[in-house]
């Protein structure tokens, strides 16, 4: 689907094995869609200040995407892959890492202490966004 959703009400839509591509999704509160089988992936897509809060999006992937300030707090991202995905203030807040593919990730900052990581996969040039509320310098 090609499309230019921002600030759009997706309340109660349900989106099952679909996948958005070259879409403008702005500020869209996708905890409001009806969960049940919820499967999306996203390619080239715009999803500035989107809500995933709460939202089951275990093996999603998200590739070529600007995610910059989307919520992400307690949602299950469990073996999601962020494949060349700008995440900059992306909010990571008692959320489910586990198996999450972060390699080709940038800009993101998560706090280990306050979300669940295990098995997560990181590169070692992105180190930095695991350590960042240490305020410590890494060269």
């Amino acid at each position: 689907i090609q499309c230019d959703f921002s600030l759009a009400n997706v309340k109660n839509t349900a989106f099952k094995d679909s996948k958005m591509k070259d879409c403008k999704l702005v500020g869209v509160k996708f905890e409001e869609c009806n969960n049940f089988g919820f499967a999306l992936n996203f390619e080239n897509c715009q999803l500035n200040l989107s809500s995933f809060y709460k939202l089951g999006l275990k093996n999603t992937k998200f590739k070529d995407c600007n995610l910059a300030e989307v919520d992400f707090g307690e949602a299950n991202l469990g073996a999601v892959f962020f494949n060349n995905c700008n995440l900059l203030g992306a909010k990571f807040d008692q959320t489910f890492l586990e198996k999450t593919d972060f390699r080709t990730a940038n800009n993101f900052s998560i706090d280990p202490e306050k979300n669940s990581i295990k098995k997560a996969k990181f590169s070692s040039n992105s180190l930095a966004g695991l350590l960042e509320k240490y305020k410590i310098e890494i060269e």
